[in-house]
């Protein structure tokens, strides 16, 4: 018996984009220290990224992914890439990867700019039932990514990625989605034209998705301004204008998903120059409270519209068995204490700490996370339970 007096009673949260570095780069993070920070987050379903080392092009390395989730107490799921090597010319064997588990395919990092090879990795994907994910960031228009085109990239004197960089990319990736069938996520999406792009194109009918991260609906570009290297991210913070309008998508269903794209770093590669030190933060262990303090408590989306985007809102999109409490189904529940306050503190269980929210207050945070149902995460609240 668990006494949730007080607290809300959800389906375990699901998270279709994160970084757990494995193989490859286990200084930045491991699967083992990427499932601790997203249990503690209240995830009980997650999706890793194939920008791994080696890639994630080809049954081996999907294997050795699998086989390591497997050990960890929550549902971890694999996305493989789209081409070979992630170099946008030649195609992976999707079918062969998603007969072998693979939930979907993307070259998350990188866009693929070939008009013919994402015509065929559309087709490809569609005919297996999965969908494609696209990192939306057109090369040829940036200049020192990880910063938007404004008052940052002038502040620091570097050429910086406009928007036009994203909103581009994504008109010309829908264009190319239809009449292919395919499922579409836009990934971490920040610029109000790409918002409406999006909006435009699920009036028209076609299936597609969009994810929005909770550093894209809670900062601007000024906050690289104020924390550096904390705050570079791809694509980058953008100005008011577009952050507002990524919470007008979240409000009327254009953006149908919040995704972390945890992105652990090494503090010694994020102490390097703005221009050297990689793009990205983590994001499993404050999802949560930054979705309840700034969506919820703001008045823009009740607690039931934020749970569904953190919920059924990305699990139908990857089709995971996650995302609802039912009879018979997964018992993966997080109890959640939407009045909690608390500071966030350099204390996760990731092995990064590469955010700019320590020493944020936020209200509201899981207290319990229950998976396959074990009590995988609790606060002291639970002591001796």
């Amino acid at each position: 018996m668990i006494d949730a007096g007080g607290l809300i009673v959800s389906p375990g949260l699901v998270d279709v984009h994160v970084h757990f570095r494995d193989p490859g780069f286990t200084a930045k993070e491991d699967i083992s220290t990427g499932a601790a920070s997203a249990v503690r987050g209240g995830y009980t379903s997650v999706v890793m990224m194939g920008n791994t080392d080696p890639r994630c092009d080809n049954p081996q390395t999907l294997e050795y992914m699998q086989k390591k989730a497997a050990e960890e107490p929550l549902h971890i799921y694999v996305t493989c890439n789209a081409t070979v090597g992630m170099k946008g010319k030649e195609l992976a064997d999707i079918p062969g990867l998603v007969a072998a588990g693979a939930v979907g395919v993307t070259d998350d990092g990188l866009p693929i700019t070939d008009h013919g090879i994402l015509t065929q990795v559309f087709l490809k994907a569609a005919s297996c039932g999965v969908p494609v994910s696209l990192h939306e960031e057109d090369p040829s228009l940036i200049s020192d990514n990880g910063v938007n085109r404004g008052i940052a990239s002038e502040h620091f004197g570097i050429g910086g990625s406009p928007a036009e960089a994203e909103y581009s990319l994504i008109r010309r990736d829908l264009e190319i989605a239809d009449g292919t069938g395919v499922s579409v996520d836009i990934q971490h999406i920040s610029t109000e034209e790409g918002v409406e792009a999006v909006r435009q194109a699920r009036s028209k009918g076609l299936n597609v998705h969009a994810e929005a991260t909770p550093h894209h609906f809670t900062l601007t570009d000024k906050a690289v301004i104020s924390y550096g290297t904390m705050a570079k991210m791809n694509p980058p913070l953008r100005t008011e204008k577009d952050r507002m309008a990524v919470i007008r998508g979240l409000q009327d269903g254009t953006i149908d998903m919040i995704a972390t794209d945890h992105a652990p770093h090494t503090s010694e590669e994020k102490s390097l120059p703005l221009t050297k030190a990689p793009s990205g933060i983590i994001g499993l262990e404050t999802a949560l409270g930054l979705g309840i303090t700034e969506l919820v408590k703001k008045g823009y989306l009740t607690m039931e519209q934020l749970l569904k985007l953190m919920t059924i809102g990305p699990s139908e999109v990857y089709h995971l068995d996650a995302g609802y409490i039912a009879e018979g189904g997964p018992a993966d529940i997080v109890l959640i204490d939407p009045d909690m306050e608390w500071t966030v503190e350099d204390d996760f269980a990731s092995k990064a700490h590469n955010t700019p929210f320590i020493g944020r207050k936020l209200t509201g945070k899981a207290v319990m996370t229950i998976a396959g149902g074990r009590v995988v995460y609790k606060t002291e609240r639970f002591h001796g339970i």
